[in-house]
């Protein structure tokens, strides 16, 4: 099967705990018929099935790939992509419609959840930006050498635990801000440290510390200055503070001055080997991975996606 290059491939993710979670796509597609796009669009069941979809868009020949989800969703169609041959994958580019718990890479381009008519608009015009892409590689629970690629961050320890407490809550709630209150307050009274052993660069880090976010983009406010086309990842390594500095920490956070903060220390590098990191879950993109076995490293790929920005 073929179809006319013109026409998007669209792949609807209901956002998880939503009350009446079919209005959004209601709303999407008054809005592509208004304005006359030619699409086809299936619905994921589960998280599970992104991955599915998206490769059965890929193999009937959609050039314009839609995700109308969040950056969960947005970390499978990656993947995705990145196991077809380049010469296929550069034919190939990838809009969204925020529609997630966390719609962290879209905010970085200043696309919003709510404005509709805004994102077919950006998909519709096709201004495409060649983007990097993070990278982790490491070694499964069957011996198995794998990897996956990431837009927004990678992260380690803390930030992880609050990331999977975060959507436990957003299940529960049904709306983003009132599952950021618990997740919240896990970072200040949940005190964890993790036993880590880091390489980035020539400095060696061999210490306890509470987090380490490694951004290819913002990484949830941790890697505020990092943007996903200089072909580095920006790196911050929280030590563990005080009481009185956590609360402070979460100021800093929201504000987007986290780097200001004395328990962080940021470095930008292209490759970071982690040699140890005892007990930590490891999160990517806004989910918890299945935690790597023994040392693995993160690093980037420079200009390897299209993807469709404002």
């Amino acid at each position: 099967m073929s179809v006319e290059k013109k026409k998007w491939g669209i792949v609807y993710c209901p956002k998880s705990g939503a009350f009446r979670p079919q209005n959004k796509w209601a709303k999407v597609e008054k809005c592509l018929k208004e304005k006359g796009i030619e699409y086809d669009h299936v619905q994921s069941e589960n998280s599970g099935s992104v991955d599915r979809l998206v490769n059965m868009m890929i193999s009937n020949g959609y050039k314009t790939l839609v995700i109308v989800g969040g950056d969960s969703a947005l970390n499978e169609a990656v993947n995705c992509l990145m196991q077809v041959p380049r010469e296929v994958r550069q034919t190939i580019s990838l809009g969204v419609i925020p529609n997630g718990l966390m719609n962290d890479f879209a905010h970085f381009w200043d696309i919003d959840d709510d404005d509709i008519e805004k994102c077919v608009d950006i998909i519709a015009k096709g201004r495409v930006r060649p983007i990097d892409l993070g990278c982790i590689r490491y070694v499964n629970g069957k011996n198995e050498k794998c990897h996956r690629y990431f837009l927004n961050c990678l992260s380690i320890g803390l930030v992880a635990s609050v990331i999977r407490q975060r959507r436990r809550a957003s299940g529960s709630f049904g709306w983003r801000k009132l599952a950021f209150i618990p997740s919240s307050l896990l970072m200040i009274f949940q005190r964890l440290e993790y036993k880590m052993k880091l390489r980035i660069d020539t400095e060696v880090i061999d210490r306890k510390v509470m987090t380490v976010c490694i951004g290819n983009c913002q990484g949830y406010g941790f890697t505020p200055s990092a943007v996903p086309y200089n072909g580095l990842l920006d790196v911050s390594v929280v030590h563990h503070p005080e009481v009185t500095q956590l609360i402070e920490g979460l100021y800093l956070l929201y504000s987007g001055k986290i780097l200001n903060h004395r328990s962080v220390h940021p470095y930008r590098t292209r490759e970071v080997l982690i040699e140890k990191a005892e007990r930590a879950l490891v999160g990517i993109d806004g989910r918890v991975m299945n935690t790597p076995v023994g040392p693995f490293t993160v690093g980037v790929e420079q200009e390897v996606l299209n993807f469709i920005i404002p």
